[in-house]
């Protein structure tokens, strides 16, 4: 594949588009910076807000602690955050610039502001829509389909922006067709890849997630995965790529002030994708250019077996990635792309019924059990074993299955997303 190719220079824009900095979970995020959107409207403060959201918004925002907020959890302290110390203008780190006063000022607008939250089904499984109060004044944002597409802003009844969901292109630019991506169109893009024209992109995933991990092993953060799985099984490279891995998350899903560069709208997704693949390249001592190969096949990977499923699912995100992580580490030990593809499907066939119950401690456990797929995927292979067309979800070659993956996570497991939302809300949280 030559630079000059529509692919290339797609899957460029695909890996910018997609490789951004987000911190904390991205769900709670989206909402602050909509929330942070509507008060720049208004004008000041809300005195009122009414939060209508779909029900994996509210799956996702939950139970995740918001940084930046004294380990605040929910879509109340989401808000909240946004409102008094929200950045619009940085997206998806709209809060990563928090003083102490005003963490203590999200604490008091939280006692003082009334937030109620709806439950709204539109057919769009992302979808925000923040509306705010303050005399006789008021704005509103939306946001739907993925985290920073923003799609109507009023004030006063006014309309000043709007596109139709439905219909037209995200707001800010059009971004790169995502079904331009094939396995095979992949792995030439990648053994043809000049590195410097993914370098800034890929130094800056493993710096900054690289950095998260190191943290969730050093601090005390949910149930402590990445540090339970060294304790027990040790430094091996294999538990080393896991614990790791985990222990980002571990950060990132209790409270932890440091950003990750994302995967596919999702930090766990993001972490997964590369710091497995980076703990084996430094085992390997394979050199900067095999590692920036390596992260590459590992996140487009990902990203195009996310295409079919969508932003949000009962489908767990990390076992795309967990499978993305097992071809990257497959080509760094010299796997050919027959390797790497048989990773993948093996991968998908052993935790492809792994469900997303929100964004939570337990993720990074669900983390490195994917992660361990994408390892046995790459073992079986080598050793002349793989799960075979017809066996399972396993369809005839690797498009057929990752297409087949796609129907399973966004249509097929569309009740189930209901009924796990269903017993979240129920669970404790009170929403109309």
């Amino acid at each position: 594949m030559v630079k000059t190719d529509l692919r290339y220079q797609s899957y460029i824009k695909i890996l910018e588009e997609e490789l951004v900095p987000a911190l904390g979970c991205t769900e709670p995020i989206s909402l602050a910076y909509a929330s942070a959107k509507a008060k720049d409207i208004l004008g000041c403060h809300p005195e009122h807000v009414i939060l209508e959201v779909s029900g994996s918004i509210i799956k996702n925002v939950k139970s995740v602690i918001v940084p930046n907020t004294h380990h605040l959890k929910g879509l109340e302290a989401a808000c909240a955050a946004g409102i008094v110390a929200g950045q619009s203008e940085k997206e998806l780190e709209v809060i990563a610039d928090v003083n102490d006063e005003e963490k203590c000022r999200i604490d008091d607008y939280l006692k003082q502001v009334k937030i109620d939250v709806k439950h709204v089904e539109t057919g769009h499984v992302f979808d925000i829509t923040v509306k705010a109060y303050a005399g006789a004044h008021e704005s509103l944002v939306r946001i739907c389909d993925y985290h920073t597409n923003i799609v109507r802003l009023e004030k006063d009844g006014e309309v000043l922006f709007e596109i139709d969901p439905e219909v037209s292109k995200p707001v800010k630019e059009e971004r790169v067709d995502r079904s331009l991506l094939t396995m095979v169109d992949i792995w030439d893009f990648v053994e043809s890849l000049d590195t410097n024209d993914v370098k800034p992109i890929l130094d800056r995933q493993i710096r900054y997630n690289m950095t998260i991990a190191e943290e969730g092993l050093l601090g005390d953060y949910g149930a402590n995965i990445g540090s339970v799985l060294l304790q027990t099984n040790g430094q091996h490279v294999a538990n080393r790529a896991k614990a790791y891995a985990a222990a980002g998350s571990d950060a990132r899903m209790n409270g932890c002030e440091l950003p990750v560069i994302i995967n596919s709208g999702s930090g766990n997704q993001g972490i997964t994708c590369s710091v497995p693949v980076i703990e084996y390249a430094k085992e390997l001592h394979c050199g900067k250019d095999k590692l920036y190969r390596a992260l590459t096949l590992s996140n487009l990977v990902a990203i195009h077996e996310k295409t079919g499923i969508g932003t949000l699912s009962a489908y767990c995100g990390a076992v795309s990635a967990g499978a993305g992580a097992g071809a990257g580490i497959a080509y760094l030990q010299s796997g050919d792309y027959e390797a790497v593809t048989h990773t993948v499907v093996n991968a998908l066939a052993i935790v492809s019924g792994i469900v997303c119950d929100g964004a939570k401690a337990s993720c990074a456990a669900k983390i490195a059990f994917s992660v361990d797929a994408g390892l046995m995927g790459y073992a079986m292979y080598r050793s002349g074993q793989e799960f075979k067309g017809g066996d399972g979800i396993v369809m005839k070659d690797i498009e057929a299955t990752i297409k087949g993956i796609g129907r399973l996570g966004k249509d097929g497991m569309r009740q189930t997303n209901e009924e796990i939302i269903n017993l979240m809300i129920n669970s404790g949280r009170t929403v109309d």
